[in-house]
């Protein structure tokens, strides 16, 4: 895992099985206090105009390049690195910790996601241990910790928690409760609830791989994403071409 800057943005350069094995170590180390952050574009482009979410990604211990775009440009830069992306991180680590019994919480998403999530996960690892569900109020992040949600989470004795809440929120809600909760591991993957509830449809794995999952998605619901990937996606291009274009061409 290498840190490296991208348009001011912090984000770890690494293969799909070096994430795995550093997150499995983590989830397992019972004095741990990290947690992750999953980078498309968009979190990128939020960062650079939102401090608050500069400063809650720049604190992850891991910021996985979570779009296409993102490893390709890690990869103009001269580093090794392949797409880490939330859906199927959440997946290989459900399966990866069956043999060592690792609690998975899920909490994000909207009223009945993380109950659907967590049972579609069951019926494909039926020995999956889950320390709990819950959606919480659609409502933006205050300035102090939750202290109710730090109750509820602690008494489960989750190892991991994966957060469901969408970028740039759910990386500013790990921030803030980070020092408080007591789960090895928190990760924020957020469409990966819809996506693995049955919710919202995947991209097919062409698509994945070709960058073109933003327009499988924009398909689905062009209100919600239209702002997300038609302004900041050519920002993003028009910004990587002036910046690196030029010293890497």
């Amino acid at each position: 895992m290498t840190r490296i800057d991208l348009l001011g943005v912090p984000t770890d350069a690494q293969t799909f099985d070096a994430a795995l094995d550093t997150l499995s170590t983590w989830a397992a180390n019972a004095n741990g206090r990290r947690y992750v952050c999953t980078c498309p574009v968009y979190t990128l482009m939020v960062c650079r105009e939102q401090p608050a979410a500069m400063r809650a990604v720049a604190g992850a211990d891991m910021v996985t390049a979570d779009g296409m775009p993102i490893v390709w440009l890690q990869r103009r830069l001269g580093y090794p690195a392949e797409r880490v992306y939330g859906p199927d991180i959440l997946l290989a680590l459900c399966e990866r910790g069956l043999a060592t019994g690792v609690r998975h919480y899920f909490w994000g998403g909207a009223p009945g996601v993380p109950e659907r999530l967590a049972d579609a996960l069951k019926a494909r690892f039926p020995t999956l241990q889950i320390a709990g569900t819950h959606a919480p109020p659609r409502a933006d992040i205050g300035a102090a910790p939750d202290a109710d949600a730090i109750r509820s989470l602690n008494a489960a004795r989750a190892d991991i928690i994966w957060v469901g809440l969408g970028s740039p929120k759910q990386d500013r809600w790990m921030a803030l409760h980070r020092p408080y909760l007591d789960a090895p591991l928190l990760i924020g993957v957020g469409a990966a609830f819809d996506m693995l509830s049955g919710g919202v449809r995947q991209a097919p794995r062409w698509m994945q791989r070709a960058g073109l999952e933003w327009l499988f998605r924009l398909a689905q619901e062009p209100r919600r994403l239209a702002k997300r990937y038609l302004v900041y996606n050519p920002r993003f291009i028009w910004l990587v071409l002036r910046t690196y274009g030029l010293r890497q061409g």
